[in-house]
C-alpha cells in the first residue's frame, strides 16, 4: 500500500502508542488517592463536609486553564487531590442536603466496573454481561411493583424516565405521531399534582405538548393529590375541547414526602381511559419494606413507573428505572426509532445477505430481545454506565449486617443494609441482637422526637415518610408568633443558618419555602452510616449557628 501523500517519515506500528506500564502505575496512585481522600475522608465525621471557597478564589486555587502542552504526572495527581478536597463530600454522615447521600462501597465497585468496561448495553453483542444484568434487575423491580411481566429501561435520571412515560402514553394513543409528529393531534391534556416534580412541565415543553397543557391538580394540606379535584380538572379540560391523555401520580414528593392515593387515582384513569404514570423516583424504595409498602398501595395498577435506586438504595448517580406494565406498548417499544435491518447492521454482527427488511434475520446473531438500543431517547451510553451499578447491588449479597438474605422479601441483604429506610439493625445506644430488626424509621424517628422535645424547634407537619420539615426559632423570635412580622423574619433564619454552616463546612441540609410556609429545613436520612451522635450534632449545630439571629 502506498504511503499517504505528504508523509515524511515512517509511522511506527509495531508497539502501542502509549506507555501501558506507566499508565497502570499512574492508576495505582490514583486509586490510593481515591481510597484515602475520596472514600475514607468522605465518610469520616472528623473531616469537613465541604471546604467552601468562593468561585473566584476556587478558580485561582485550581488553575483550570487548558494548555496545549499538557501536564506532568505529579501535577495530574495533585489535581485529583484538589478535585476531592474542594468538592462536597456527599458520602459524609453529616450531609443531609439531597435525596441521595452516603457512600456504598459495593455500588462504588460497580461504578469502577462500568468505567473500566467503557461500553454501552444497546446490544447483546457489545455488552452481553451488562445486558443480562440489566434485564434481571429490571425484572426484579417490576416484580416488586407487582407485575409478572412488562418491560423497562434504565434512564439517565428521573426527569428522563418521566418524559419517557409521557412519550409512550402519546404514542400508545396516537401511534402515527411517531412519524407525523404533533401536527394532526388534538390539544392534549396532562395532569399532575401541585406537588409533582418539575420534570413534568419540562417534559411537556420538550415533547412539544406545551406547558400550558399541563394541569396541576390541587393537593391537601399534606401534599397529596385530591382525587375529586383530578376528576374536576379532567371534566373541565374535556369541556374546553382538549383530549385528556396522561396522569402523573407521585409516590414520595421531594419536599414533604407525600404519597398520592393511587387506587383512587387509578379508578379515575380507568374510567376516562387515561395513562397512569407513577413517579416513585423518591418513594419507590418503600416497596422493599413490609412496613412501608402500604404507602404505594395500588401502584400495580399503573401503566408505567419511575423508580430511582440512586436515592434510597444508594446506587451511584444517575440510576433511574423506567418500568412498563405492558411489554407490547409501541412499535418499537418506546417509539423512538424503527429497528430495521439496515440499522441493525450498524450495531451487531449479522449473517451474510439477510432477507431485505427482515429484522429477525438481521438480529439473528445477536438476540433482539436482549438489545435495548432503540428503546432509549439517546445513544444508550448514558443509561449503560449505570446498569452495572444497580446490578452490583444484588451481586454484593454478602454485605449488610448479617450477610444473610432478607428473607421477608427474598432480596439480597445489601438492599436492606444500604438504606436507613429499610431498617438495618444498627447501634442506636445499645447494639440489638442480630435477629432484631429495628423499625424502618429508627434514625428518622429519633430525630423527630428530638425536634419535638427541644426548645426552639417546630415541626412544619407530622411526617409520613422520612422527609422531616421543621423551623428553628431563635430566642429573639420566641413568643412573637402573634406579631405580623414574625413569619417574615422567621423566613430569613434558615438561609442565614445555611450560609454559616456551609462556610464552616460542618454539615449540609436543605431549606425551602412551601405554599404559605416560609423557609424551613428539610432533613433527609438515607445514609446508614449516620449515628445518634451525628443527629445530636446536627441539632446542636443549628442551634449554635442560629442562636444570635
Amino acid at each position: 500500500m502506498a504511503e499517504p501523500s505528504g508523509a515524511g517519515c515512517s509511522i511506527p506500528l509495531d508497539d502501542p502508542g502509549l506507555d501501558i506500564a506507566a499508565g497502570e502505575e499512574f492508576l495505582q496512585e490514583v486509586f490510593q488517592i481515591l481510597l484515602e481522600e475520596g472514600v475514607r475522608k468522605s465518610t469520616d465525621v472528623t473531616q469537613k463536609v465541604c471546604d467552601w471557597k468562593e468561585p473566584q478564589e476556587l478558580r485561582e486555587l485550581l488553575d483550570l486553564e487548558l494548555r496545549s502542552d499538557g501536564e506532568g504526572r505529579e501535577q495530574l495527581l495533585q489535581r485529583c487531590r484538589d478535585v476531592l478536597r474542594f468538592s462536597v463530600r456527599t458520602g459524609h454522615p453529616r450531609f443531609f442536603n439531597q435525596l441521595f447521600s452516603g457512600l456504598d462501597h459495593h455500588a462504588l465497585a460497580g461504578r469502577f466496573l462500568t468505567e473500566t468496561l467503557n461500553t454501552s448495553p444497546y446490544t447483546y453483542e457489545v455488552a452481553p454481561v451488562l445486558v443480562l444484568m440489566e434485564e434481571q434487575v429490571l425484572a426484579k423491580l417490576r416484580e416488586l411493583v407487582g407485575w409478572s411481566s412488562g418491560d423497562g429501561i434504565f434512564a439517565p435520571g428521573g426527569s428522563i424516565s418521566n418524559m419517557l412515560a409521557m412519550n409512550v402514553a402519546r404514542f400508545r394513543r396516537f401511534p402515527e405521531s411517531r412519524s407525523r409528529g404533533n401536527w394532526d393531534l388534538p390539544r392534549l391534556g396532562l395532569f399532575a399534582s401541585q406537588e409533582s416534580h418539575y420534570s413534568i412541565l419540562k417534559g411537556a415543553a420538550l415533547l412539544g405538548i406545551g406547558t400550558d397543557n399541563v394541569h396541576l391538580v390541587r393537593t391537601d394540606k399534606r401534599g397529596k393529590m385530591i382525587p375529586e379535584e383530578l376528576e374536576k380538572e379532567i371534566q373541565r379540560v374535556k369541556a374546553e375541547g382538549s383530549e385528556p391523555l396522561f396522569v402523573c401520580a407521585t409516590s414520595g414528593t421531594t419536599v414533604l414526602g407525600a404519597f398520592d392515593p393511587l387506587n383512587a387515582i387509578a379508578d379515575i384513569c380507568a374510567r376516562h381511559g387515561l395513562w397512569l404514570h407513577v413517579d416513585a423516583a423518591w418513594g419507590g424504595s418503600a416497596l422493599l419494606s413490609p412496613q412501608l409498602r402500604h404507602l404505594l398501595a395500588g401502584i400495580h395498577r399503573a401503566d408505567s413507573v419511575t423508580w430511582n435506586p440512586h436515592k434510597l438504595l444508594m446506587v451511584g448517580l444517575q440510576c433511574s428505572a423506567f418500568l412498563l406494565r405492558d411489554s407490547s406498548v409501541g412499535a418499537p417499544r418506546y417509539g423512538f426509532l424503527p429497528l430495521d435491518a439496515s440499522w441493525a447492521h450498524s450495531l451487531i454482527l449479522v449473517p451474510p445477505a439477510p432477507p431485505r427488511g427482515s429484522c429477525s434475520a438481521a438480529m439473528a446473531w445477536g438476540p433482539r430481545t436482549c438489545s435495548s438500543g432503540t428503546s432509549s431517547m439517546t445513544c444508550p451510553w448514558t443509561q449503560g454506565t449505570r446498569a452495572p451499578s444497580v446490578a452490583a447491588v444484588p451481586m454484593a449479597s454478602s454485605s449488610g449486617s448479617s450477610g444473610k438474605p432478607w428473607e421477608a422479601e427474598g432480596w439480597p441483604s445489601v438492599w436492606r443494609g444500604r438504606s436507613v429506610l429499610l431498617g438495618e439493625p444498627r447501634d442506636w445506644g445499645n447494639t440489638p441482637p442480630p435477629q432484631t430488626r429495628l423499625h424502618p424509621f429508627a434514625p428518622h424517628r429519633y430525630l423527630l422526637e428530638q425536634v419535638k422535645r427541644r426548645e426552639g424547634f417546630q415541626l412544619v407537619m407530622e411526617p409520613e415518610f422520612i422527609n422531616l420539615c421543621f423551623w428553628f426559632i431563635p430566642p429573639s423570635l420566641r413568643g412573637q408568633e402573634s406579631y405580623p412580622e414574625f413569619w417574615d423574619k422567621l423566613g430569613k433564619v434558615a438561609p442565614a443558618i445555611k450560609e454559616r454552616m456551609i462556610r464552616r463546612g460542618s454539615m449540609m441540609v436543605g431549606y425551602q419555602p412551601h405554599g404559605s410556609h416560609v423557609n424551613f429545613f428539610r432533613h433527609i436520612i438515607t445514609n446508614p452510616a449516620v449515628t445518634r451522635h451525628d443527629l445530636d450534632f446536627f441539632l446542636d449545630e443549628i442551634q449554635e449557628l442560629g442562636w444570635d439571629l
